[in-house]
């Protein structure tokens, strides 16, 4: 592959990517999905396997530092006594692609015995299980991949990190989230400086 096959390569799965985020349907369900989160009684849980257990770990990160206090629970640890970290009143927050995830699915029907609360999916097959298990489902539509197989889920990784961060920023938003509350979360580094200064540089 030469120089120009590269350049060729590369903008094309980031067209291919992009192109997969703008097709994204917003519909109410964002707004429903925006209520439980505001309203939840207890904890915000998000859970995921493999890489969408790291979008689902962003998101928490992301969250708590929005003073929505979120943790993440990996679904497999979740059968070995993670599941006692969640209590009634939590909502949790599913991501899977396929939403055919054993062991998200498995931590969700589980989760219902410690009577969680509300569960939120953010999935993308239309065959998917976690469609019959979820209170609310983000759809993240069909995705075409960009991997020279079709099986690397790039697109579909892009797509549930921009869902959740619209979620989260949203969130924020409706919270009335000052500066101040910001610093007293992320108080380190050069967003922690920034959010304590009236003006950023």
């Amino acid at each position: 592959m030469n120089s120009s096959d590269i350049k060729s390569r590369i903008k094309m799965i980031l067209d291919a990517e992009a192109a997969a985020i703008d097709a994204i349907k917003v519909d109410e369900t964002y707004e429903k999905a925006l209520d439980i989160l505001q309203n939840t009684p207890g904890k915000i849980i998000t859970t995921g396997m493999g890489k969408a257990g790291f979008i689902a770990h962003k998101f928490a990160a992301i969250l708590s530092s929005t003073a929505s206090p979120a943790f993440f629970i990996h679904p497999s640890e979740a059968a070995h006594g993670d599941l006692g970290m969640v209590a009634p009143g939590d909502c949790i927050v599913a991501f899977s692609t396929s939403g055919k995830t054993r062991e998200v699915l498995e931590f969700i029907e589980l989760s219902r015995h410690v009577e969680a609360g509300k569960v939120i999916g953010i999935t993308s097959h239309p065959d998917s299980g976690l469609r019959d298990l979820a209170d609310v489902i983000i759809d993240m539509g069909v995705i075409k991949e960009p991997c020279p197989l079709g099986l690397t889920p790039s697109a579909s990784m892009a797509v549930m990190s921009a869902v959740s961060d619209a979620l989260a920023l949203v969130l924020m938003e409706r919270k009335g989230v000052t500066r101040h509350e910001y610093g007293l979360r992320h108080h380190g580094g050069y967003l922690g400086k920034q959010a304590r200064t009236d003006n950023i540089e």
